[in-house]
């Protein structure tokens, strides 16, 4: 029986060229190889599966290659190439610092740093997981990685690039390695896929694509795990079923049911998922991003953003085009306001049928067409395209009964013209007049503990933004001299400058506080009498000598001292 060989081992790249994703990196190590600009510390730091162990290898076997050729690719047929791909190379050496963390450990790579290449020129060193090392180990590793012998260049690599000391970090050039995309990560399984001679659905991949999220080590995984599950047939109903990912179709379906308000049959869809073992969370989630893909999908500047598979794109640009602006953004409210308050809700389940039925009330509300809205000038949208008609009897009524609340002009006569507008803001400002006098008579009287409750609500309003004012005003006590007056007393002038600052903000809040149309304060100055500060033995002796003079006599008599 053949030995199997997982993707991940079997399609690794040999040279920079089938490195996918992360050609910004590839051209740089080729350059420095072609000019001859090499560092003596590398340091390659991202997220797992994205080739910074793979972009190393390939780097220390490109260094040492003897038939370098113009495209700065190894020529896998040198000696050095082939026992590189036969695991004989004596002139790199990979050390997992996971295991091999202590500083004993970074003592014999030191030693064995001074030895010179067998074959070759260069000796490379590459460190997995570096920001496993103890900080002892570090610390013996620093004078060697700043100054190591001509032959020997060090490639450190890494997912956790904080947790590495900065003397380190300032001896090495950095390399961030980036999150493969999702379009690469799907031509390169369909490149695997023609190589393996399976036949693989589009669809089906860009989920095994979004599932891997951005590591193509997990991608070719998920690859072989859905080959071992469907044979060599790998379709879209097979890999959701076999990785547990929520089907597109019943985001469509429960969109549909929410935009005709059928909300029975969006809770039936709902309890069609959690049946099949998914997580209310993960539904709603789902259910926000495909309302985000819709969105993107109504504009043909946005829809580059949507990363899916050509088939369920033309789903989304036929659902896009029947639904409405204000829905979806009303709709991805409530679903992310659901997403926030998912953990802590008690009945979770609940939670998203009351989302799910907020959203279809909301398909039902009068639709204004935003799009339009913002696609008219601005003149069209104020100016009304036909003129208001006003029956005579709403009028007559509407009049009616302005008169008798306010005695002021009716609808029908503000409506004839302009001829009379230097008479009407007299006559509609009536009501207001008489409105703030009835109030000054009505508000016009309130008691110390109203006042005093007013005081200490602003003084409350201002303790994190202004502490010290806080402070002032909480250490007395305003006093009412009148309805319009009060007094407020203050130790010294710095106090009396501070509140004078603040004083008009300070009496418009407790006026509308206490309904009265106008407050006066007054602030006075009263410095209260400093007692002595005794704080030697001298002072407290000279304090209490002068109270009692027989304590000189005491003192003097016996020859006392402090």
């Amino acid at each position: 029986m053949e030995n199997f060989i997982v993707s991940a081992r079997k399609y690794r790249p040999a040279t920079f060229a089938l490195v996918v994703g992360q050609k910004s990196i590839t051209s740089t190590l080729k350059n420095a190889i072609k000019n001859k600009h090499l560092a003596q510390a590398y340091l390659f730091c991202g997220p797992r599966g994205v080739g910074k162990t793979t972009c190393a290898r390939i780097f220390a076997k490109t260094i040492n290659c003897l038939n370098l050729g113009d495209d700065i690719e190894p020529c896998n047929e040198c000696e050095s190439c082939n026992f590189f791909n036969s695991s004989r190379s004596f002139n790199i050496h990979e050390l997992d610092a996971a295991s091999n963390n202590s500083v004993e450990d970074i003592r014999n790579l030191i030693d064995q740093v001074r030895i010179p290449p067998q074959m070759g020129k260069y000796s490379i060193y590459i460190i997995d997981e570096v920001h496993m090392l103890s900080s002892q180990a570090f610390n013996a590793f620093l004078k060697t990685l700043e100054e190591p012998p001509a032959h020997a260049i060090f490639i450190l690599a890494t997912t956790e690039k904080h947790k590495i000391i900065p003397t380190i970090l300032s001896r090495c050039q950095i390399f961030d390695f980036n999150r493969i995309g999702i379009d690469d990560i799907t031509h390169h399984l369909e490149f695997v896929a023609k190589s393996e001679k399976i036949e693989a659905n589009l669809d089906a991949l860009n989920i095994i694509a979004q599932k891997a999220d951005g590591a193509m080590r997990d991608a070719l995984s998920y690859f072989d795990q859905i080959v071992s599950f469907s044979g060599n047939q790998v379709t879209y109903e097979k890999v959701i079923e076999n990785l547990n990912v929520l089907d597109y179709e019943y985001y469509f379906k429960l969109t549909e049911s929410l935009l005709v308000n059928n909300y029975s049959n969006a809770l039936i869809i709902f309890d069609e998922v959690l049946n099949k073992g998914f997580d209310g969370h993960h539904f709603i989630t789902g259910l926000a991003k495909h309302f985000r893909d819709i969105l993107i999908s109504k504009n043909q500047e946005t829809i580059k953003l949507l990363e899916v598979g050509d088939g369920i794109k033309e789903k989304y640009l036929k659902q896009s085009q029947n639904v409405s602006l204000q829905f979806l953004f009303e709709s991805l409210n409530i679903a992310n306001s659901c997403d926030l308050v998912y953990k802590t809700a008690q009945d979770k389940r609940l939670q998203v049928e009351m989302a799910l039925l907020n959203i279809s009330k909301n398909a039902f509300k009068p639709v204004q067409n935003i799009q339009n809205t913002v696609e008219k000038p601005v003149s069209e949208q104020i100016v009304p395209s036909q003129p208001i008609e006003i029956k005579k009897s709403e009028i007559a009524e509407i009049n009616t009964e302005i008169k008798q609340k306010s005695g002021s002009i009716s609808i029908k006569e503000a409506l004839k013209g302009e001829s009379k507008s230097t008479e009407e803001p007299a006559k509609i400002e009536e009501p207001k007049i008489s409105l703030n006098k009835n109030q000054e008579n009505q508000n016009s009287e309130y008691t110390q503990e109203e006042l005093s409750k007013a005081w200490n609500d602003y003084a409350d309003s201002i303790k994190i933004d202004k502490p010290r004012l806080h402070a002032m005003l909480k250490s007395g006590e305003p006093l009412k001299k009148a309805s319009d007056k009060i007094c407020f007393i203050v130790k010294n002038s710095l106090q009396q400058e501070a509140i004078e600052k603040i004083k008009a903000e300070l009496m418009s809040n407790i006026a509308q506080k206490l309904q009265t149309p106008k407050i006066e304060l007054e602030i006075e100055i009263v410095e209260l009498e400093q007692k002595m500060q005794l704080y030697t033995d001298n002072d407290k002796y000279r304090y209490l000598s002068e109270k009692n003079e027989s304590l000189n006599k005491l003192k003097q008599q016996f020859n006392l001292d402090f």
